[in-house]
């Protein structure tokens, strides 16, 4: 299996109570705001036609928000939904999640939260969202890892597995989160640049101030 030629065709990076679309800051919001409430006016924002979202834990939020506003513009609807694989990442897995809900033990369960105590259901409300139906992952790292992400995309897309892969990281914990979403095609589009490692972590790194 030889390693092909995909491209980024776009991104979103949502940290600091900012939105970033292939770079460009889309829209701000003031930093003293909690995380749901900024969420809830992200939603509003770029969706406000999804009431699922509502019922969501803040790590399915914050992923569906991404691709939600990466999506918007672009021609995902060239692939066929089998052909669209997501690889995602992060570091605290669904820990943000688990706790609130060992919380509700001590008095009576919540099966709403129950349901969202594992970390690749972020990857279930995107694809449901967007009608995927490809390959996935979900990996726990102590940091963005991008040439693992890249390099397991990349097998995905060098196999004929997929077509298209959206892949990443996404992370929340308590009021700390960092979400940050690629689309990988193996089509070249105007403005698009190298599926590579440099490629992404230069994105990364621009939309992060550093």
């Amino acid at each position: 299996m030889s390693k092909q030629t995909a491209y980024i065709t776009g991104s979103c990076v949502v940290r600091k109570h900012q939105v970033y679309r292939n770079g460009a800051l889309l829209w701000q919001e003031a930093p003293s705001l909690e995380l749901q409430e900024f969420l809830r006016k992200a939603y509003d924002r770029f969706s406000g036609q999804y009431p699922k979202f509502h019922k969501m834990d803040p790590l399915s939020k914050l992923g569906w928000l991404a691709a939600e506003v990466l999506l918007r513009e672009a021609p995902i609807e060239d692939h066929l939904p089998e052909q669209v694989a997501i690889v995602l990442s992060n570091r605290s897995a669904s820990l943000d999640t688990d706790l609130r809900y060992y919380n509700t033990v001590k008095d009576i369960p919540s099966p709403a939260l129950f349901v969202y105590t594992l970390p690749n259901i972020v990857i279930g409300e995107i694809c449901i969202r967007h009608g995927f139906k490809g390959e996935h992952a979900f990996f726990t790292m102590d940091s963005f890892d991008a040439e693992q992400v890249v390099s397991y995309a990349q097998l995905l897309l060098d196999s004929g597995v997929a077509t298209a892969c959206l892949c990443g990281w996404v992370e929340v914990m308590d009021q700390q989160y960092e979400v940050a979403l690629f689309l990988a095609e193996r089509q070249q589009r105007e403005g698009a640049v190298a599926f590579t490692a440099a490629e992404v972590k230069k994105l990364y790194a621009q939309q992060s101030g550093s």
